[in-house]
Order: C-alpha cells, then sequence, then structure tokens
C-alpha cells in the first residue's frame, strides 16, 4: 500500500461508506434478458449468456453488461448451471515401463510424417513390438491418420505374428491419445483381434 494511499484512509471521515458496496443497481431488465436467452438455449452458461447480451446491446447501441454482473444475476437467482463430475480415470490408461520380456505380450503403434523434395507429405503408421522392436507392419499415405489405416496396421501386425489366427491371450496395443487410436471403430476392430488397446498418460513421458 502507498503512502498517498494510506493517508487517505487515515483521514477517511466516521460517517464514510464504500461506494462500491453500497451501490444498488436494478437487474429487472437485465434479468428478463437473461430468462429471454437461456429460455432459447437453456444448455448456455454465463459466460456464453454473457457473450449474447454483449452481441445484442451493440446492436440495440446500448451500453455493454459487465460479465461479472451477468454471473451475479445468474447466481442469485439459480440460473447457473451445475458443474460436471470428475471424471474417473480410464481404466485403458498405462502406467510404468513400457519394455516388456517376452514377445507377443504389448505392442506399440505410433505415426510420423515427412516432406518429400517436391513437397509432398508422406505419413507413416507403424507397429512394434515392445519386447524385440520388431517392426511388425506399417502403411504409408499421403492423407491424414485415420481409424482405416490404424486398422490396417492392426491386422498386419496380427497376420505377421499369428499367421491366420488369433493370439491365445489379448495382446496390449499401446499407443498415444491420438484421434484415430481413440476412435470407437479402432477399438472395437482391435478386440476382435484380440488386442487390448491401452493409452499412455496425457504428456506423459511415453507420450514423447
Amino acid at each position: 500500500m502507498s503512502r498517498a494511499q494510506l493517508h487517505v484512509i487515515l483521514r477517511r471521515t466516521d460517517d464514510w461508506m464504500d461506494g462500491r458496496r453500497s451501490r444498488h443497481t436494478d437487474d429487472t431488465d437485465v434479468l428478463l434478458r437473461i430468462h429471454h436467452v437461456i429460455g432459447e438455449l437453456p444448455t448456455y452458461g454465463y459466460r456464453r449468456v454473457w457473450a449474447l447480451l454483449r452481441r445484442q446491446a451493440e446492436l440495440d447501441g446500448m451500453p455493454a453488461i459487465n460479465a461479472k454482473r451477468v454471473y451475479r444475476i445468474m447466481r442469485q437467482n439459480a440460473l447457473l448451471l451445475e458443474r460436471k463430475p470428475a471424471v474417473p480415470p480410464s481404466k485403458r490408461a498405462h502406467t510404468g515401463r513400457v519394455a516388456v520380456k517376452e514377445s507377443n505380450q504389448r505392442w506399440c503403434s505410433d505415426g510420423f510424417e515427412f516432406c518429400c523434395d517436391n513437397g509432398e507429405r508422406l505419413r507413416v503408421t507403424f507397429a512394434l513390438d515392445c519386447c524385440d522392436r520388431e517392426a511388425l507392419h506399417w502403411a504409408v499415405t499421403t492423407g491424414g491418420f485415420n481409424s482405416e489405416t490404424v486398422q490396417d496396421v492392426m491386422l498386419g501386425a496380427v497376420e505377421r505374428r499369428f499367421g491366420n489366427d488369433l493370439p491365445s491371450s489379448p495382446v496390449e496395443w499401446l499407443t498415444d491419445n491420438g484421434s484415430c487410436y481413440r476412435a470407437n471403430e479402432t477399438r472395437q476392430f482391435a478386440r476382435m483381434l484380440g488386442l487390448e488397446p491401452k493409452n499412455t498418460a496425457v504428456r506423459g513421458d511415453a507420450s514423447n
């Protein structure tokens, strides 16, 4: 606190009142506009409601409404959305050491891309055995990393190690959290082949 501010505080009169707290505003009109917004868009939180009110105020040439005021009014009138419950940790999450002592216990998959001399980008998706690091299968495309490419790599890896048979016990399929690996189609196809999808922790050492 500066000396000037301390001097002002010490010289205040006994009847001094904080104008910020003694100021009363009429929130009736704002509350009506809030009800109008959430009546049509009941899933909107206070920030989206405030954004719509601010946009409408600009169109009508009215003073902008403060976001904190919208929050206060909605809180006082029980109009705020309930917080989402905490999501339990995924059972598919992988923790611990990646390498294993025996083959066909855990396979890992990832992708990378490189630029050719003609400017075209090639994207490679591959699968490795976490024991002997053998490249089981890979696929190259000029398109993006998608679920179909991952499924092709899965099938090629199973055929390389087991031929026309399936694993007698599930093989862990360890990947990062890319959308092509988290897709429902990818996970369902993996289990059909006898693979058990696992994901590395987000921003974990194994994800780098």
